[in-house]
């Protein structure tokens, strides 16, 4: 059987750490990032017989914007669980999480593959406290813990497995990855752990039934995610082809080397123990608080491509403008406030912009504007813009500092023509005998002398005039 007759199928549970300032059951700082080894802990961190957990308020807010971003709502009621298992950055030797009543259940992401639009399905979402963390000092014959990380608040976000190539996992990961750094529910830090990816692969050759899955564990980035998955379903199949077996289990990516490797055999829910958490009471949701959590939501990326689409903004650019949140409200703002092709000439620039520092909108729209109507030709237009968003200076000064008003005088224009013409007989003999390109050429030239300033659009039509087109 050749390797296109399997079928991948991919589900996705993604750890997304809460942009909360402390952690999920004590009021220790949540931001470990640059804190010593074990100093961002309390006897609640550390598992302290008697020591009572207290659920942190903002993490419920902050999952009730997940499920809006996700297209549904929080639950109105949803409970914490003991989930045991025994690990030494693990003092209690339970985590406290959410099992059977999650606060997300259902909900989609949409993603765009090779211009194709596919929808993947959320079948949960649930709160629970992170773990510390292990160091193994290389050479060492012993490991180091640090609690820092400890009852940090987690969001571990389940797909439905609707995913079915390395491409599709990849886009999903990048998509979910914007709807939570722009909800502001995190920080979204990869290089940080702030979001972490744990894939489920399987590949099967009877469309009706799933084939054995491995899970590859812990991987931050995008390229990683869409690598893991594309060795993993190769090597499936290739054991599969051989004869072999695929057994249920964990592996680890070996960035360097681009593959997996066997890690342990994966644990099912009852191996857990899971139990009602005595210590903190349900969460119970009235609609009025649903309601006040969906309004502190802020404009998600479906929504902002919409706009952007609205304009012809091309689909590769409005993928960079997401990548650079603090263009974003500028770009929305020049949409609001001129037109399409006004705003994308806006858009462009601050693409550009090294900061965002001195940008005005008003500013960008009057340069483009400028250009629309021809007092400023594209060049001098895009150098006034980038000064502006420098220095924040305003554009009528820059354009009297550097002497760049476009010409739009047609006798002044006429004399440059005429010169130009004079001076390229061969282009302007192409120009008459139908190879219109080399007109571009003679309008190049026509700026050149007048160092710039020519409006192009009157230079040409006084070309065409000059040789009777």
């Amino acid at each position: 059987m050749s390797a296109g007759k399997y079928i991948p199928t991919i589900g996705i549970e993604t750890h997304v750490q809460l942009k909360t300032k402390t952690k999920l059951f004590a009021a220790v700082d949540n931001n470990a990032r640059d804190a010593a080894p074990n100093t961002l802990i309390s006897h609640i961190c550390v598992g302290m017989p008697g020591a009572l957990p207290y659920l942190n308020q903002a993490a419920i807010e902050l999952a009730a914007r997940a499920a809006f971003a996700f297209n549904t709502k929080p639950q109105a009621f949803s409970k914490f669980d003991r989930k045991h298992y025994f690990y030494p950055d693990l003092p209690k030797g339970y985590q406290i999480s959410q099992y059977d009543q999650p606060i997300i259940v259902g909900g989609h992401i949409d993603i765009l593959v090779a211009g194709q639009a596919k929808r993947i399905g959320i079948t949960r979402a649930h709160l629970e406290e992170d773990a510390g963390k292990n160091i193994h000092p290389a050479g060492a014959d012993y490991s180091l813990v640090d609690l820092n990380r400890a009852g940090t608040p987690l969001l571990e976000i389940v797909s439905e497995p609707d995913i079915h190539s390395a491409v599709e996992a990849k886009a999903y990961a990048r998509e979910l990855y914007l709807l939570m750094k722009y909800s502001g529910v995190s920080d979204v830090d990869l290089y940080h752990g702030n979001l972490r990816f744990d894939v489920n692969i399987s590949v099967s050759p009877n469309a009706s039934k799933l084939g054995t899955r491995s899970e590859i564990k812990n991987l931050n980035s995008f390229r990683s995610v869409e690598n893991a998955v594309k060795f993993e379903i190769n090597r499936q199949i290739e054991l599969l082809e051989r004869g072999g077996v695929v057994v249920q289990e964990t592996r680890g990516w070996d960035e360097a080397k681009q593959k997996t490797t066997s890690q342990r055999g994966k644990e099912e829910a009852h191996d857990y123990r899971y139990m009602p958490e005595p210590d903190i009471p349900p969460v119970e949701l009235s609609e009025s608080d649903i309601s006040r959590f969906k309004k502190t939501l802020p404009e998600l990326p479906p929504a902002i491509r919409q706009k952007l689409t609205t304009i012809k903004v091309e689909a590769k650019v409005v993928e960079d403008i997401l990548d650079k949140p603090d263009v974003v409200p500028t770009a929305l703002e020049a949409i609001s406030k001129t037109s399409a092709e006004n705003a994308r000439r806006v858009i462009f620039q601050l693409l550009e912009a090294s900061n965002m520092s001195h940008v005005s909108v008003t500013d960008q729209i009057k340069v483009a504007e400028m250009v629309s109507d021809g007092e400023l030709n594209s060049t001098a237009g895009k150098l006034v813009a980038q000064e502006n968003l420098k220095t924040g200076e305003a554009p009528a000064r820059i354009i009297e500092k550097l002497n760049l008003i476009q010409v739009s005088d047609e006798d002044e224009i006429e004399k440059i023509v005429a010169k130009v013409l004079e001076e390229n007989k061969k282009a302007a003999s192409d120009v008459k005998e139908g190879e219109l390109k080399a007109i571009g050429f003679l309008v190049g030239q026509v700026m050149a002398k007048s160092h710039g300033k020519a409006n192009p659009g009157v230079a040409q039509k006084i070309i065409k005039k000059q040789l009777g087109l």
